[in-house]
């Protein structure tokens, strides 16, 4: 045997051993718990409607839940909605360990795993991240030992499976994962209208993982609604192969019918979205070829918006010094860059002055632009949003 040949035999071998053991009865469609259903008032999660929605869906069937220490409220909501209401083996449970936001040292992010397990009284994870990994922060996670932290919390027990969620190019992926042969799975934003942006490089950081032979949770397949509110015309040409699909179902189906995917998030916001959901993913079918076409031919329309690509995920607002709705202010600005309606836009934006802080407030601090996953410079648009709609 040759030594290049040897090292590809190693090489599959490690890769097939980092894949050992991971679950094969996860369903195709996993519950985010990001952007839970919440009060009248919008300050806190509606349990009540997030419970119904946990029985809808486990009992399509689904089984994946995703959580993560810095979601607001998110973690405890899991544990009214799911942990206290459910046998503990009847459910995957996946949180994150988060070490640029909210936590300034080693000991602070190590710590999250503890304050994770009292929230949502789960007992042990069953999938643990890190998470976030940009070229920004991925040297945090170096430097706090956080990679062999995960490997000795699953020695102990605490957690069963860990993996990371990843925000940058394909180059810095290939490194961790080869630096790092020994984690199971890796977590990507994955849709069609991203999968050949340079900037997010969906398509390329697929290719990485599975040269690996790592399994894939796929993460923001509808991009943060992005992919529901989309131009007539590209609604026309999905119509045109099937016009009872939902508009959802083409984001969805369409991650899930990639090779190698564990299983695809959807942050579900209401029982509406979870029942249209369930609708076409419980029985689910992977894209044809006529269906592939469509997908083309909507991503070619997709190709020309002008629209800001904010996922409305709120890592930036959590940064901000000044409280600035970001997302807010971004899906105001869309309203006059997608849609053309300036005096709506102009309307939405003067709403948000009256209700605090908008964008000639920033203080150019950029603590917004080092957490934004799709890498946005956010301070440049918000400049070019107060100008366009101020009235």
């Amino acid at each position: 045997m040759t030594e290049n040949n040897a090292n590809q035999k190693n090489l599959e071998q490690t890769q097939a051993a980092a894949n050992d053991g991971l679950p094969t009865d996860i369903g195709k469609l996993g519950f985010g718990l990001m952007r839970l259903p919440r009060t009248g008032l919008k300050t806190r999660i509606d349990i009540e409607q997030t419970s119904k929605m946990v029985d809808m869906f486990l009992d399509a069937g689904f089984n994946y839940f995703d959580t993560a220490y810095v979601y607001p409220g998110s973690e405890p909501a899991a544990k009214k909605a799911l942990v206290d209401r459910y046998p503990r083996d009847s459910y995957y449970l996946a949180t994150k360990l988060n070490a640029f936001m909210l936590v300034r040292n080693e000991k602070g992010a190590k710590q999250e795993i503890y304050t994770s397990l009292k929230r949502t009284g789960a007992q042990y994870f069953d999938f643990y991240l890190l998470h976030g990994i940009m070229n920004n922060n991925y040297q945090k996670y170096e430097k706090y030992g956080l990679w062999d932290y995960v490997a000795k919390l699953k020695e102990e027990g605490v957690i069963r499976h860990y993996g990371f969620s990843f925000h940058a190019g394909p180059e810095l992926l290939d490194q961790i994962l080869t630096e790092h042969p020994d984690v199971e799975f890796v977590q990507l934003q994955l849709n069609y209208r991203d999968w050949n942006d340079p900037s997010v490089s969906s398509r390329a950081n697929y290719e990485v993982a599975r040269k690996h032979g790592k399994k894939i949770i796929v993460m923001e397949p509808l991009k943060g609604g992005k992919l529901i509110n989309i131009p007539e015309a590209a609604k026309k040409e999905f119509q045109s192969v099937d016009s009872d699909a939902p508009i959802a179902s083409w984001g969805l189906r369409f991650a899930a019918s990639l090779d190698g995917v564990l299983t695809v998030l959807s942050g579900m916001s209401s029982v509406e979205q979870m029942a249209e959901n369930l609708s076409f993913m419980k029985d689910f079918k992977p894209l044809n070829s006529e269906e592939i076409k469509a997908i083309a031919r909507v991503q070619e329309i997709l190709g020309h918006s002008a629209g800001i690509a904010c996922t409305g995920c709120k890592y930036c607002t959590g940064q901000c010094p000044k409280g600035i709705p970001i997302p807010d202010i971004f899906s105001a600005e869309n309203i006059k860059l997608e849609r053309g309606n300036t005096a709506a836009a102009k309307q939405a934006y003067e709403k948000l002055r009256q209700a605090g802080p908008v964008a000639d407030e920033c203080i150019h601090c950029a603590s917004c632009e080092r957490a934004c996953p799709q890498h946005l410079p956010i301070i440049k648009l918000l400049e070019q949003a107060n100008a366009d709609l101020s009235a």
